[in-house]
């Protein structure tokens, strides 16, 4: 369970870095991208960001014993 935990996390870290990266690309290029996906982008980033904090406290729960 702990191993698994472990890896949905550093999953979750790089989904937050790709979308990260899509927004600041789409930020920087502007135009209809960034007008129509900017917001998205950055909730995206946000689910991404408070999954992996959640996956990975979930982790060291599990593997500290629960206590």
């Amino acid at each position: 369970m702990g191993s698994s935990l472990y890896i949905l996390g550093i999953l979750a870290m790089a989904a937050v870095v790709v979308v990260l990266a899509i927004g600041i690309g789409g930020f920087g290029a502007g135009g209809e991208f960034n007008r129509k996906n900017g917001n998205k982008m950055m909730q995206l980033r946000i689910f991404f960001q408070f999954l992996a904090v959640v996956l990975l406290l979930a982790f060291v729960f599990f593997t500290s014993g629960g206590n």
